[in-house]
């Protein structure tokens, strides 16, 4: 049997032993008696789950359900420009919110297929997101007239289909007597598993009245329990391993450390241990970097030197929450062994060539860091040189990549949030060491070039949530025009992020990849400090913009007290060499250049 469906299997027991507990609370409740309409249920939930934004666009088949978002006082309707942005913000929201979840909502047909593409996005990379989509009511559903936003064929369940390919678990829900279980169904799956879901809510069943007696009973958001004997096979064999490696042993983390929510755990695991831990990129900050055995990233053959070195010389590498993708490995360049390597996932554990399925990580850690604490004294003999990025001394005033990247390193602070657009930013700032507490947000599997804009908006709100820093911003000139409606949000709602736009005349990372003087890569070049003011702000009242064109003028603005404290929306446009990427970027566009074969054969 897969992991996946042992995965499946465990979670449905989960779900009926929580539909048990359920039905027992509401034969006992003094509120079982009372009703109201699904629409108020699933707002609850959401509220129940910590959601305090849903982001999304109105249209005809949703605006009864939003009226009760906004007369609800703990969630606000935030309302973007349109569905893919929304998306985008609902991923980036659910990433800074550790453990919960992001909630797009969107109309029939040209909404919902619209957000598709950021619903993808969150697939791809382990995000929960619910999506939400407003339809026709169940008789127009039956009748199949032709209505808008259908094909004109009446194919009425043509999206939900396309959504399968992107969601984890989808409801439609046709009947009200079981809407309230496939709601609770729907957000369990999202959150344990940490993808998006679907949930099809027609018009008059939004306002059909049911039973309010299920809320008293919190959703089971815990992941499955272990088979404790497989486990504790599991955790022998891996003791005995690590013996065997003496001393030489290290942890490398990556994403789904912390979307499947045990950066805790980790945390635990390194510093009860002393092992040396190392980050893959898109594991970057689930480790802090301050940490005096954290190593750095290790990316393949990208990797600096003496970072490759010691992760493929380790005699055992642990793997937490590995995603092997292209850019996240070097494009496949992991020189690690599989008979060095152990896995541990959210739903399955890898032993060298054996696999352990529904042995998941959340529950494994705790009891895997007590069994090799006894270890710390040996492996804190093993050496872990501190990865610095000093910022390098060039003979020329421009702003390059080379030194634009440590020296805002320079400018960063515990608790900020940074968010690294696909190319030149998300390389740029791999090898920046962040400060304690920080978080980096990047999409480097799905690589959707804009998303960072409606990311932003959605990181900004859940780190005010969470009583974070700032929310500072690098994205690209090509990139920033696909999604830049969504400052205007920002500036409506008075969120304060710092956006850098690296003005470079196009698609640098295209350029790298192929076609370096083609016109396919150029972009029109806006003016982009009146960005702000265009987009509903006020220049120099609630929105300030700068352009900066040499290393003194970016230094002073980043030394000035009053631009770092960020007390409204700023926008920086960082004029750079055309032709100019960060290093790893330009060895893995060499690698990727290879693997795409652009060459005529004749």
């Amino acid at each position: 049997m897969s992991s996946q469906a042992v995965a499946s299997l465990q979670a449905e027991v989960a779900r009926l032993r929580h539909e048990l507990q359920t039905l027992k609370v509401e034969n006992q409740s003094s509120i079982a008696d009372e009703t109201m309409f699904v629409g108020q249920y699933l707002v609850e939930r959401l509220v129940q789950l910590g959601v305090t934004k849903m982001f999304g666009v109105p249209g005809d088949f949703n605006l009864g359900f939003l009226d009760f978002v906004e007369d609800h006082p703990k969630i606000d309707w935030v309302g973007d420009c349109n569905e893919l942005n929304a998306a985008y913000a609902a991923d980036g929201y659910a990433r800074i919110n550790e453990g919960k979840i992001g909630v797009v909502t969107t109309t029939f047909g040209v909404g919902e297929l619209s957000a598709m593409n950021g619903i993808a996005g969150a697939f791809s990379e382990h995000v929960p997101v619910l999506h939400v989509v407003g339809v026709p009511s169940t008789t127009q559903q039956k009748a199949k007239p032709m209505l808008h936003h259908t094909l004109g064929d009446g194919r009425y369940d043509a999206y939900y289909k396309a959504s399968q390919q992107f969601t984890i678990a989808q409801a439609v829900l046709n009947n009200k007597d079981t809407a309230a279980a496939e709601i609770d169904r729907v957000l369990t799956e999202c959150v344990v598993k940490a993808h998006p879901v679907y949930l099809m809510l027609p018009t008059d069943i939004a306002y059909a009245r049911i039973p309010a007696g299920r809320l008293r009973t919190p959703l089971s958001v815990e992941p499955p329990a272990n088979d404790e004997e497989v486990e504790q096979f599991v955790l022998d064999e891996i003791v005995k391993l690590v013996e065997e490696a003496k001393n030489e042993v290290i942890i490398l983390v990556d994403a789904c450390a912390i979307r499947h929510g045990v950066k805790k755990e980790v945390k635990e695991l390194y510093e009860r241990t002393g092992l040396p831990v190392y980050s893959a990129p898109m594991g970057k900050t689930a480790v802090s970097e301050a940490y005096e055995r954290y190593g750095g990233i290790y990316v393949g053959s990208i990797s600096h030197p003496e970072i490759k070195e010691k992760v493929e010389s380790a005699k055992l590498i642990l793997s937490i929450g590995a995603l092997k993708s292209d850019f996240n490995t070097g494009n496949f360049t992991y020189h690690i062994p599989t008979q060095r390597t152990i896995e541990l996932h959210s739903d399955h554990t890898r032993i060298q060539y054996a696999g352990f399925p529904g042995i998941g990580m959340k529950r494994l850690l705790p009891k895997l860091t007590s069994r090799l604490q006894p270890f710390k004294e040996g492996a804190v003999q093993f050496d872990v040189p501190k990865y610095e990025h000093p910022v390098p001394q060039e003979d020329n005033d421009e702003i390059s990549h080379a030194w634009l990247w440590p020296r805002v390193g320079q400018f960063f602070k515990s608790r900020d949030i940074i968010v690294a657009e696909t190319g030149t930013s998300s390389f740029g700032v791999l090898d920046t060491p962040l400060p304690p507490d920080s978080i980096f947000v990047s999409q480097i599997l799905w690589g959707s070039i804009g998303w960072t804009v409606g990311a932003t908006l959605g990181a900004a709100f859940a780190g005010l949530d969470r009583g974070l820093g700032r929310t500072i911003l690098f994205v690209g000139d090509g990139s920033i025009q696909l999604t830049v409606q969504e400052l205007s949000v920002m500036i409506r709602w008075g969120l304060k992020p710092i956006i850098f736009v690296l003005n470079n005349s196009g698609y640098t990372i295209e350029r790298y990849l192929h076609g370096m003087t083609r016109k396919y890569n150029d972009i029109s070049n806006w003016k982009w400090t009146k960005l702000l003011d265009t987009l509903g702000g006020e220049e120099g009242k609630n929105c300030k913009s700068y352009t900066v064109r040499t290393k003194q003028e970016l230094s002073a603005l980043l030394d000035d007290a009053a631009f770092a404290r960020a007390d409204v929306i700023q926008l920086v446009e960082l004029v750079m060499p055309k032709e100019d990427a960060p290093r790893a970027l330009k060895v893995q566009a060499e690698l990727s250049g290879k693997t795409n074969r652009y060459v005529a054969e004749f």
